[in-house]
């Protein structure tokens, strides 16, 4: 597996607009990105620390994952995401080593990264996503 760094950390909010004076006043970070990823039923906004992302993620729908999410286990941390050079193969890397896969091949997602996940019961109950690492943001 050829993982560069953790491209994000992904934590489900109710309301990013609530949630933005603790990371820019309080933390110092700079909300430099907000955008509704219309198919996944989110709103996202993007902070960096380092060479990592902070993505808060805003249910825009009833029936999204992140509304499932919060409603079962509450605020917080999401998902974990993993920069990688290709994420079909990473994909396949995993899933030959007997990792279950939500996503089979490829999807886009925030940023225009690439970006798939894998079931959180092949990996230590930690919702884990693959994305490229070949975005500048």
């Amino acid at each position: 597996m050829d993982i560069s760094h953790i491209e994000h950390i992904g934590i489900a909010v109710k309301s990013i607009e609530e949630h933005l004076p603790y990371y820019e006043n309080v933390l110092g970070l700079k909300c430099y990105n907000i955008e509704e990823v219309t198919d996944q039923k989110v709103k996202t906004a993007f902070f960096k620390v380092g060479q990592t992302k902070i993505e808060l993620l805003e249910p825009t729908s009833e029936e999204s994952t992140i509304a499932k999410f919060i409603e079962k286990k509450g605020e917080g941390i999401h998902h974990v995401a993993f920069a990688v050079p290709d994420v079909a193969k990473a994909l396949a890397e995993a899933e030959s080593k007997g990792v279950k896969l939500i996503d089979q091949s490829p999807r886009k997602g925030a940023e225009g990264l690439n970006i798939a996940f894998m079931h959180p019961k092949s990996t230590g109950s930690v919702l884990t996503e693959f994305c490229d690492n070949n975005s500048n943001k």
